[in-house]
Order: C-alpha cells, then structure tokens, then sequence
C-alpha cells in the first residue's frame, strides 16, 4: 500500500520505512510530492498529528499517516511537549532546540533532569476517514549533561533512556528502533492495522 508520510523529517522517514517494510507499505514523504506541512494548531500531539494526516491525504488524494512527537522535561514543567519542533523558535534547527534545554536547564542536577519522548502516529485511509488510528508511545529517561553521539535527530544526543548510560544519538538504529517512542506507538498502531484488516 501507498501511504503519504506527512513530514518532510528525512530521520522519521528512515525510521518509519524501516518499521513498515514489512507489512509491504510503501511510505512517500509530502516533500516528494510538493506538499507543504500545515500549520500545527493542535494542543496536543494527537491533535497535531490528525491535522498533518487529513492535510497530506486530501492533498495527495489517498492514504497517509503522520506523527507528532516531543520531549516533556519535568524540571521544565514538561516544556517543549507539543512544541519541542519549535522549542528555540519557528525555523529552529536541532541543534538550536538542545543547545536552548541545556540553556534552560543549566544548573539542574542529573537526579531532576527526568524526561520522555512521547510519539502519537495516526493513520487515515483518507482525507474525510470517519475512524483514523491512533497510536500513542512513550520513552522514559532524562536529559544528559553534555550532548554525546551523531546517530538519531532531534533531542537523542541530550536524551538518556531509562536503564542505560548511552544517549539515544549513540544507540544503533536497530537498537533505537527496537525501543524507541515512535517504535512503541508503531507496534500499536500495526496491531490497529492488522484489526482492521489493513495489514496482514
């Protein structure tokens, strides 16, 4: 099945292609095909994330399926959340969104830098699908001194998960994979897909 990936983010592409491979989905970012991403309205992720669907499926007139997806740092009263894209400002890159937490939380000791990814995936049939699928995962850890590894996007240089001593950007994809937020709520929503049919 041809599905519309609603970013233009070339590491959720990577991410997504290599997770959906295997139900025989073929995934196409927007860019591709001169979709421009909506703006994001939403107060929450699942809000964003059904926006960025509806819009990429009305305009490619089929299938497609969208995340959204942040950081909540609790000595940060769970800031960036659903503006972890935007954290440093509108067109921020990475490293401007880590150079500004490390900024924010200068000063804080390891013992309260506790933090999580969450990743809420949606997937429509198209534009007007009356019953989209959700999906939600989470990934618990904290917020590391320094920034360490050039694997992953986004926090994952900052981002220690729960149990280990490597940050997310020194994890292999195949590890990262295997655990990650955006993993956890793909494992979901194939459960969804395989329920209603979609996949096998």
């Amino acid at each position: 099945m041809r599905v519309v990936l609603a970013s233009g983010n070339s590491g959720k592409l990577r991410e997504l292609t290599t997770l959906l491979a295997p139900l025989g989905f073929e995934l196409v970012a927007q860019s591709v095909l001169g979709i421009h991403s909506p703006p994001e309205t939403g107060a929450t992720f699942m809000e964003n994330a059904l926006i960025k669907a509806r819009h990429a499926a009305r305009s490619a007139k089929g299938a497609a399926l969208a995340d959204d997806s942040g950081v909540e740092v609790d000595a940060l009263g769970g800031r960036p959340g659903v503006y972890s894209a935007r954290f440093a400002g509108e067109n921020a890159s990475d490293e401007d969104n880590v150079h500004k937490m490390r900024a924010e939380l200068h000063g804080v000791p390891a013992e309260f830098r506790q933090a999580r990814y969450h990743c809420v995936i949606v997937f429509v049939r198209g534009p007007e699908d009356p019953e989209p699928l959700f999906a939600h995962g989470t990934w618990e850890g904290q917020i590391a001194l320094e920034p360490r590894g050039a694997g992953g996007f986004g926090y994952d240089p900052i981002f220690i998960p729960a149990g280990l001593h490597r940050t997310a950007a020194e994890m292999t994809s195949v590890e990262k994979n295997a655990v990650s937020h955006r993993a956890r709520a793909l494992l979901a929503l194939v459960t969804e897909l395989k329920e209603t049919g979609l996949a096998s």
